[in-house]
């Protein structure tokens, strides 16, 4: 079963406006994940599509739906899958990828048949990335080993963290698509800091391995009005391409970065010193 919601766009004037319940109502996406469904976000923020399949005891077919006026999911898209829970598979046209937890899966336009399982005795959970596609590349598994590591941040500001990039144009052939994990390392707690904005570029971030109990509060909004969301564990959140996308948690947790615009340079971006923020 798929379910689908739906978000538009929204201007930055606008959002300076915005309470509590409204902000979740704009940016928040949850639940992620629900037993045996595919759930999916389609915003219009670069068209991208957010979501998750949790196959418990049976498999999950990606199916089209409305809005994509398409014969079929990926007849004019791309999509990126990063697997966040036990070992399942995915099976692409008849090709079987096998996903650990943390490894990825690019899937290329023109791809008819995507079905998500999980192995047995294993829980699966797939977070899953979509923008539109021009060109057809090919479906291509990254995992743990194939991953570009990075490693960024200073305990002395609590921002110690694993980037690894995954589905990004040096690994991976994509047309907009790009994603990656990073984690955060035990006593740290801010991710993205310094903040930036990259106006060529929506993303979208998708916070897990947060300890039960605990919370990430994510910043977002104009550099000089900012506003927070406080998040749980599987849950996503949406980030203009005006908006930062900064968090502090009351743990160390991971993220998924996910992103999609005018262009694949990963370090074009606008940054914004921690004490010019507002």
């Amino acid at each position: 079963m798929t379910k689908v919601d739906f978000r538009y766009a929204t201007h930055p004037i606008d959002a300076r406006k915005y309470g509590t319940d409204e902000l979740r109502d704009h940016f928040l996406l949850n639940p992620i994940f629900k037993e045996n469904e595919i759930r999916l976000t389609y915003t219009m923020y670069d068209r991208y599509i957010v979501g998750g399949a949790m196959p418990v005891d049976k498999s999950l077919k990606l199916e089209t739906f409305d809005h994509l006026k398409a014969n079929y999911f990926l007849e004019r898209r791309e999509l990126g899958i990063i697997n966040v829970g036990g070992k399942g598979v995915v099976t692409v046209d008849g090709n079987v990828y096998e996903l650990s937890k943390k490894e990825a899966l690019y899937v290329g336009k023109e791809c008819k048949d995507i079905v998500f399982e999980s192995t047995d005795g294993e829980q699966a959970l797939f977070y899953i990335n979509s923008a539109p596609a021009h060109h057809k590349y090919p479906t291509q598994k990254v995992g743990r080993e194939d991953a570009e590591i990075i490693e960024l941040g200073d305990q002395k500001y609590a921002n110690k963290r694993i980037l690894n990039k995954l589905i990004v144009n040096s690994i991976v052939k994509t047309c907009q698509l790009q994603m990656g994990v990073t984690e955060l390392q035990e006593g740290n707690v801010w991710n993205t800091m310094p903040s930036h904005t990259h106006t060529r570029r929506m993303e979208a971030y998708f916070y897990f391995d947060l300890e039960e109990g605990q919370t990430v509060c994510h910043f977002l909004g104009e550099p000089q009005h900012t506003r927070h969301i406080f998040m749980e564990n599987h849950q996503a959140v949406l980030s203009p391409e005006w908006s930062i996308h900064s968090g502090s948690g009351t743990a160390n947790y991971s993220f998924i970065w996910g992103m999609a615009g005018e262009n694949l340079d990963y370090g074009d971006m606008d940054g914004v010193a921690p004490n010019e923020l507002k």
